[in-house]
């Protein structure tokens, strides 16, 4: 099923990534690129089977070329979890800025994750593949990592709405993260089985709706 999104398709995205690439770029540029190229990558195939080789076709570059900015591989994948855990953060944090509600907040920064998702399809198979990764890598404990931060806004958010009377005191905040957490990676697995990621866009509100009701205090 062809996906029907207003978002830049990843092989377009891919293009323009390999299009820019093939200049001179100034080492910091080149990396993001990289980074860039990899998750463009990830949309159109599994992660596990993206090699350095694979990346340097993309781009138009020797392995060596790239192994100039990056050690090793590891180092690669690391770096892409810190690009996606530095932009996905700030993502919600800008979402959720100067709202008062912390339910209206909250449900701010579940859209914008899924935006972002949209945006970047490659990226939720990245996050599973270092997940389900048996060993434990750089890029696995970033993944770990991101997840925890993750879940320590959304306890604030919750801890701020019990304090206000907009969320109820019986609310168990840990749980109500974890739920958080797996409902976005239960929309994106569905997305990513039918095939249609742009079906997040009209399937989150009504997700969302539905976990608001639990949390709202009757009082």
């Amino acid at each position: 099923m062809k996906a029907s999104t207003t978002a830049v398709p990843a092989e377009e995205r891919l293009a323009a990534t390999i299009e820019v690439s093939s200049g001179r770029l100034p080492a910091e540029e080149r990396r993001t690129v990289t980074i860039e190229a990899v998750i463009a990558l990830a949309a159109l195939k599994n992660p596990n089977d993206i090699t350095t080789a694979d990346i340097a076709k993309q781009m138009n570059l020797t392995q060596g070329s790239l192994f100039r900015h990056f050690a090793t591989k590891d180092a690669i994948w690391q770096s892409v979890m810190e690009w996606v855990a530095d932009r996905l953060l700030a993502r919600i944090d800008s979402a959720a800025r100067g709202i008062p509600s912390p339910l209206q907040a909250l449900r701010a920064m579940f859209l914008a994750h899924v935006e972002f998702v949209v945006e970047h399809p490659g990226v939720p198979r990245m996050m599973f593949g270092q997940l389900q990764n048996a060993g434990s890598t750089p890029a696995k404990r970033m993944a770990q990592n991101l997840i925890q931060r993750y879940a320590e806004r959304i306890s604030a958010r919750l801890e701020e709405g019990k304090a206000s009377g907009e969320i109820t005191h019986e609310v168990d905040t840990n749980a109500s993260a974890i739920l958080f957490v797996g409902m976005l990676q239960g929309l994106v697995m569905q997305s990513l089985l039918s095939g249609d990621i742009a079906r997040l866009r009209k399937d989150a509100p009504g997700v969302f709706a539905v976990f608001e009701r639990a949390l709202r205090s009757r009082t």
